[in-house]
């Protein structure tokens, strides 16, 4: 069996919640460590241009956005389950809707300039200018807006408010009684504020969500070891793509197994990576594409929240 790699750097908070999903399963997982910034030379190698963070390869196969590393890891391991019997739709909306609004709420709330001053001081400008260009461009040509940090403070009571009510009233120690995928969802954004003492009173004026916040924490991250990007290439070409999933091919779009086509996020990070269309089903796309440096490798994407067109 392929070793776990993940692709990924200390700071970013989809790579902490793919961190915590793991150390949730009791996965062991190799540690290749990422440049916060483009150019990704190493991991572009293997994606063909997606580089958002973080991304999951076993062997030669590639999985995009936490919400398929989720699944992926799923099916390497089923229980402790990310989605339990019976709360499957429930817990996965819920954790795109923390992934998305949440998310996007606490990335303005943590890049206001009181907030930039503490978590950037130690860093020389060039490199907080350098940081900040490459958010930009990383966020630009989605249909992600921006919120405005005052928007964000506005509107952060109520969540929070909704929260706390929440896990006051539920009979269990998570989200919906016990974890699922929506507490990991829903923790990263909290954790990224928690990072300074100006946004850590945000999340720290409320007890329950404080409490549970550590609970999920307290997950940890598995055992890990760390390995070189150049390892990870190597791994990707001495490796054979995993078998297609057991599922028909779903492409209500009229697209056809072995087309070649290219798919992108639709929110940010809007990279396009082209290759041949080898599989949709209802939560997957496959692609498969060569490079040189990584070889032949099937690189996976959602369904949701990404796009499909002709090359």
């Amino acid at each position: 069996m392929s070793e776990l790699i993940l692709h990924h750097y200390p700071t970013s908070p989809f790579a902490e919640k793919a961190r915590l999903l793991l150390g949730f399963k009791g996965l062991s997982w190799r540690s290749v460590k990422i440049s916060p910034v483009m150019p990704k030379p190493d991991l572009t190698a293997l994606t063909g241009g997606y580089r958002k963070t973080p991304v999951l390869q076993i062997g030669a196969d590639i999985y995009c956005d936490t919400s398929l590393i989720a699944r992926r890891l799923e099916q390497e391991k089923a229980l402790p389950a990310f989605f339990p019997e019976g709360q499957e739709m429930i817990a996965a909306t819920f954790a795109a809707w923390a992934d998305s609004v949440v998310f996007q709420h606490a990335v303005s709330l943590v890049f206001q300039p009181e907030s930039v001053a503490v978590r950037f001081g130690h860093m020389p400008p060039e490199a907080i200018k350098a940081f900040i260009a490459d958010r930009t461009e990383l966020f630009s040509g989605g249909s992600v807006t921006r919120l405005s940090a005052e928007q964000a403070r506005h509107q952060w009571p109520t969540i929070m408010a909704r929260l706390e009510q929440q896990l006051q009233r539920e009979q269990g120690d998570f989200l919906f009684g016990e974890p699922s995928i929506a507490d990991f969802a829903l923790a990263h954004p909290l954790w990224f504020l928690k990072a300074t003492p100006v946004t850590s009173p945000l999340v720290d004026a409320y007890p329950a969500v404080s409490a549970w916040l550590s609970r999920v924490l307290g997950f940890g991250h598995g055992a890990f070891s760390e390995m070189t990007s150049e390892e990870a290439l190597e791994v990707a070409r001495n490796a054979t793509p995993a078998a297609l999933p057991d599922e028909q091919f779903d492409e209500p779009n009229g697209f056809e197994i072995g087309q070649q086509v290219v798919i992108a996020a639709i929110d940010y990070g809007v990279d396009p990576v082209a290759g041949e269309l080898l599989f949709a089903g209802s939560e997957e796309l496959i692609l498969r594409r060569e490079d040189e440096r990584g070889g032949v490798v099937h690189v996976h994407f959602p369904r949701f929240g990404f796009r499909i067109e002709k090359r």
